[in-house]
């Protein structure tokens, strides 16, 4: 995952995406089942996601780590695709649903943009001389080729877990200095699958192209030296650097350039965003951490109205309230809502003040006057409402194939099922909810059952162990989630 810097981009890119949905695959079960917790992973309303299905699907998929992770994610994916089939079947244009405040997010990115674009006016020009002097004072351009052995932290977990899960990739830090090879053990234990083949390999790469844990740690490194346990948003790592290097000048005097142009609009644009930030000086109230990480362990959690505006970050002019902050974290990943609900103080911190400039940023450019017509709005939402249509109707899951007389359950749990599968081969991508899926959720019962997901992990490993194949390790075109630390 690469690192995100400036102002304007941590205001732009990290705050304002879609979602991303951490799993590709799911199976979806026979409706109405009467079975025990033991016999069903999930439940939504009639609709339950049995133990045999969800075996039968990932047992033969090698790549897929059958853990709990894992398994608890797929059937929260098959929960937001039973949820749009069933809203499909009952309205294919989804009019029951409210495609504003996802609309209103990207309109906030636009504006934001187009204020950049109307308050930085800066030089960029760089004669030859400045140019040469900036590369041999900073050495930007060094890169290193380091190799890890990343190992998951689940979503949600405890702080048991994660304990646990750093011991371990501690003991092969101990192994690794006992003279085993770090090769080996990058394919045997990293949970990485685009580098745990090639033993853990990354390649050549620079600063700024990794999260800043890593970054940080890789380049502190002496080729050949192995690190400690470092810890990033994917999960914990062990790192070796293999390799340093510096190219001359003249390889990367044109590419240099630009970068050094992009860093001083970038200074610009932080003075600028700095400015608005010490004008309003805001404040997070007592108790905002807390709250916080209540509301990343279960973002679809309902509030009433005077919850909702709750000021957990106060200013002179506007304030970030707990319903605001919800509203950011139904668009994050499961895994960044995880990091967060076991952040620290001055994490979570740095998340409310990074929501407070957001809002300082939307409300200068609205009074630039940058806010679009109603008409373009309403363009947006029927944008996006098609962009779902679409989406659904390449699952298969818009237009139900039901024969005469058949339950509704049925075609929906045989499409939900059709459309799973094609994500498991990869013949079709997974559509990511995000706020929609919360609006789709409210009201349904819905529930994901412990003694399931263990029942799978069970009868997966022992269907692969029977077969001669590992059980619990996931291979190379794993798609669990972020795993690398680009």
């Amino acid at each position: 995952m690469r690192g995100i810097r400036g102002g304007w981009r941590a205001m732009t890119m990290a705050l304002w995406k879609w979602p991303v949905v951490v799993v590709a695959v799911a199976s979806a079960g026979a409706c109405g089942t009467d079975a025990g917790n033991d016999e069903v992973v999930a439940r939504m309303d009639s609709y339950s996601l049995t133990v045999a299905d969800a075996v039968d699907l990932l047992v033969d998929e090698e790549r897929l780590a059958a853990d709990a992770a894992v398994i608890e994610s797929l059937a929260q994916l098959w929960v937001d695709y039973t949820l749009l089939a069933d809203a499909a079947a009952r309205d294919t244009t989804f009019g029951q649903l409210d495609f504003a405040p996802l609309v209103e997010q990207q309109i906030h990115q636009v504006m934001v943009f187009q204020l950049r674009d109307s308050v930085i006016q800066v030089d960029t020009f760089v004669t030859d001389d400045e140019l040469r002097e900036r590369y041999q004072s900073d050495a930007p351009r060094t890169e290193v080729r380091a190799r890890h052995i990343m190992v998951r932290i689940p979503i949600g977990a405890t702080q048991a877990q994660r304990d646990s899960v750093q011991s371990m990739v501690s003991e092969l830090g101990d192994r690794i200095a006992a003279g085993e090879s770090f090769e080996a053990l990058a394919r045997q234990h990293s949970q990485d699958p685009g580098t745990a083949p090639a033993g853990g390999d990354l390649g050549y790469f620079q600063r700024g192209d990794m999260v800043a844990p890593f970054e940080e740690a890789v380049f502190s490194l002496q080729v050949g030296e192995v690190s400690g346990v470092i810890q990033t948003p994917m999960g914990f790592h062990l790192i070796r650097l293999d390799d340093r290097r510096t190219p001359d000048f003249a390889e990367v005097a044109r590419q240099f350039r630009t970068e050094v142009q992009g860093r001083l609009i970038e200074e610009a644009e932080s003075l600028f965003v700095s400015s608005l930030v010490e004008g309003a000086g805001p404040r997070v109230a007592d108790g905002a951490h807390d709250i916080v990480r209540e509301m990343a362990q279960n973002p679809g959690a309902r509030l009433s109205g005077r919850a909702a505006r709750r000021r957990l970050v106060d200013w002179t002019t506007g304030s970030v309230t707990v319903g605001g902050v919800r509203d950011v974290l139904q668009i994050e990943s499961p895994a960044f809502r995880s990091q967060l609900a076991s952040g620290s103080d001055d994490e979570i911190d740095d998340f409310l003040h990074s929501l407070a400039r957001r809002d300082l940023l939307v409300r200068e450019a609205e009074a630039a006057g940058l806010r679009p017509a109603g008409d373009s709005i309403g363009v947006l939402v029927d944008d996006a409402r098609g962009q779902l249509r679409d989406a659904a109707r390449r699952l298969g899951l818009l237009e139900l194939d039901r024969a005469p007389g058949e339950r509704l359950e049925v075609a929906v749990s045989r499409a939900v099922e059709g459309a799973l599968a094609g994500n498991l081969s990869g013949a079709t991508r997974v559509v990511p909810l995000g706020l929609i899926g919360f609006q789709l959720r409210e009201g349904r019962s819905i529930a994901v059952l412990e003694g399931g997901v263990g029942q799978v992990i069970v009868e997966v490993a022992r269907i692969r162990v029977g077969r001669g194949l590992p059980p619990l390790q996931p291979g190379p075109d794993t798609v669990v989630g972020p795993d690398s630390a680009r």
